[in-house]
Formats: C-alpha cells, structure tokens, sequence
C-alpha cells in the first residue's frame, strides 16, 4: 500500500460525491481533509480477517476482491469495481472482526475513509446520511447478487449470472477466482466458456 499525492484526492471524490448530494463549500473543506487516496499492486492484501476493518476504500481504477477463506481454500464472495465503495461492512460498523478478506486484483487506485471520520461527517452533515442511503449500498448489493446467484442451479446459469453481474470486469477476473465464487472447478469453468 502506498499513499498518494493529496493533489488529485478532491477533484474525482467530489465528482462522485455530487451525484448523489450538493457539497457546500464546508462539506467538502472536511471531506478533502478525511478522504485519503492509496494505491495498492496487483495482488496486495488490502484487509486482513485478523484485523478491524476501519478504513473504507472508494476505487477510482482497478479491482477489489472480497473473499473468505474455507478448509483453506479462498473462497471469492464478490468483486468491486471503479466507483464503488468497499469494507468488511459488518467489521466496519460493529467494530469487530470478520471472516472477509479483501484484496487487489489489479494495480488499484482508491480513496480511502477511516470510520471515526465518516461518523463526524455523518453528525455534522446530514446530506452525508443521504449520500450513504444512495451510495454505499453498493456492498450490500453485491451481497443480494450473490444470494441470487445460488440459487441457480446450473454451473452455466451461474457462469451467465456472474458475466451479466460483473459485465464490466469479469474478463478481467482470473478464472481461479470466478470458479471459487461461481462454487464449481477451474476445470467445469473452462469448459463452459468452451461451450459458449
């Protein structure tokens, strides 16, 4: 992990930001003060499941994987993209440890958030309560994606399910990785893709 210049952390947070809500003047003096860019290599972990999730990261470029791991194994459960928040939500909010792991697939540029931040921001600014409603539920998204996802019963139907899911990325996504979020081999993937 390494911390960017400050130079560029406002312009393309803000952008973000108003879609969803009008920044005053104030608003943004306190966010440019909170919100941190970082960039992580193809394969950095960015949070451990021994450790609190205190930080949330916004990705400006690249890929995140949320993933679990199981008898040893990882086990993918969902994958963020430019534009979209991500932390381990229940650690995030409980303060507490979790199963998740997240880490980067490619070369990532993110923003970050630490928690005690976005709790200011969110007693001083109640439009921030708003943008969270609007914007930060894409994680939570990503979890009813992958529900729906299960109950597919086919290897291929879930294969179709995740490249309509993840249309954007998933040709990016390593097929070790996609085969352990779709539950199947690397060798039933291949060969579905074989078929299409």
């Amino acid at each position: 992990m390494s911390y960017k210049s400050n130079i560029e952390t406002t312009e393309n947070i803000f952008t973000h930001f108003e879609k969803f809500i009008s920044l005053s003047e104030n608003l943004k003096f306190e966010l440019s003060k909170r919100i941190k860019p970082v960039v992580f290599q193809k394969g950095e972990l960015v949070l451990n499941a021994n450790n609190i999730s205190k930080k949330s990261y916004f990705i400006n470029k690249g890929i995140l994987r949320t993933y679990f791991i199981k008898n040893g194994k990882e086990i993918s459960e969902y994958f963020s993209e430019t534009g979209e928040w991500v932390n381990s939500p229940k650690s995030f909010m409980q303060g507490e440890k979790d199963n998740y792991y997240i880490d980067a697939i490619e070369y990532t540029e993110a923003y970050f958030i630490n928690v005690n931040d976005l709790v200011y921001l969110f007693d001083n600014f109640p439009e921030m309560e708003r943008y969270a409603r609007l914007s930060m539920g894409t994680v939570f998204g990503h979890f009813m994606e992958r529900i729906t996802s299960i109950r597919f019963t086919s290897a291929k139907e879930r294969y179709n399910h995740f490249q309509k899911n993840y249309s954007n990325i998933y040709h990016r996504i390593p097929l070790g990785m996609v085969a352990s979020y779709l539950g199947i081999t690397q060798e039933t993937l291949s060969r579905i893709r074989a078929e299409k």
